[in-house]
């Protein structure tokens, strides 16, 4: 092992795949970028701001959008900066800094969703008592609890990358992931797939079970309430729903064209299917919460209608 020449940089092969309208798709990608700022910053300023928001839904909802903006940057500036880039290298370190801030963004956001689904379940099988069961004290926990989850259980595996050393310098992505990463290192890895599928299971099924037991028995209770109380509970769950079907259809994606060899699919409609997860959910979720929850809604609109009328002034 000793005359190993080990590597310090990598070579994004994927850029290559780009190169006919680079331009095009930095545009596109700027443009993006610029959405997931501004419309998560408006969310999060809107629910800071406006004391009647800051209730546990609003709480969560803003945590989802602070998470957004640190995906969406945790990516799309690397993607900007290589398709303007003749050479499509990135070094280790940054490497290991972009694959530590992907997959803790992805863990944290179905942390959050699953605390939205047991949010969602209070309000409606316990709406007397939600505000008891959902104190300040316990929101905050749950929301540390979100964020740090993520961050120690990830974190915990992630020593195990960083001791690596790699002899391969070919990474056939537009960005840098664990697994990815690991099939480049010098030695054998059998270890860290058994520990990064154990970590896997602690980062989705609790929070899968918490999910799906939160809707089993919303939909429990609205087998036997009245039409009313059903249509109710439906537009209470749809902004949730719609958030956790879009990062499933993410995950999907992400898992298809990274664990299985798609090879009937064209490779750009691959590297498409690969950014799904990482940049549109950040997207879509503060639109979905400004456009289908009436308070949010309103406040939005009384926040743009005051910068109206100070332009106008």
């Amino acid at each position: 092992m000793e005359n190993l020449s080990t590597v310090t940089s990598f070579i994004l092969t994927a850029y290559a795949e780009l190169e006919d309208h680079k331009y095009l798709y930095f545009i596109f990608l700027l443009i993006v970028y610029f959405l997931i700022l501004l419309v998560n910053a408006v969310l999060i300023a809107v629910i800071c701001i406006e004391r009647g928001l800051h209730g546990p839904m609003y709480l969560f909802i803003c945590n989802l959008a602070v998470n957004g903006v640190y995906g969406g940057t945790s990516l799309l500036p690397s993607m900007l900066h290589h398709l303007l880039s003749n050479t499509y290298e990135i070094s280790l370190s940054f490497c290991l800094l972009q694959i530590y801030c992907l997959h803790t963004y992805g863990a944290v956001e179905l942390n959050i969703l699953s605390m939205m689904s047991y949010d969602r379940y209070v309000a409606i099988c316990h709406p007397l008592h939600y505000h008891q069961i959902l104190s300040r004290r316990k929101v905050c926990t749950l929301i540390t609890l979100s964020w740090s989850h993520a961050h120690i259980l990830f974190g915990l595996f992630f020593i195990l990358t960083v001791q690596h050393t790699f002899c391969d310098a070919i990474i056939e992505k537009v960005y840098c992931l664990n697994f990815t990463l690991l099939k480049l290192s010098c030695f054998e890895i059998s270890l860290e797939s058994m520990v990064g599928f154990v970590v896997a299971s602690f980062a989705l099924v609790p929070q899968l079970l918490m999910i799906l037991f939160s809707y089993a028995q919303i939909l429990r209770i609205c087998l036997f309430a009245s039409k009313e109380s059903q249509a109710k509970a439906i537009q209470t769950c749809t902004p949730h729903l719609l958030a956790v079907i879009n990062y499933g259809v993410g995950c999907f994606f992400e898992l298809i064209q990274s664990r299985f060899k798609a090879t009937h699919i064209p490779y750009k409609a691959r590297i498409f299917m690969s950014l799904y997860f990482m940049v549109i959910p950040p997207v879509i979720n503060p639109v979905i919460y400004g456009i289908t929850i009436q308070a949010i809604r309103v406040q939005i609109l009384k926040l743009f209608s005051g910068m109206k009328k100070l332009v106008i002034k």
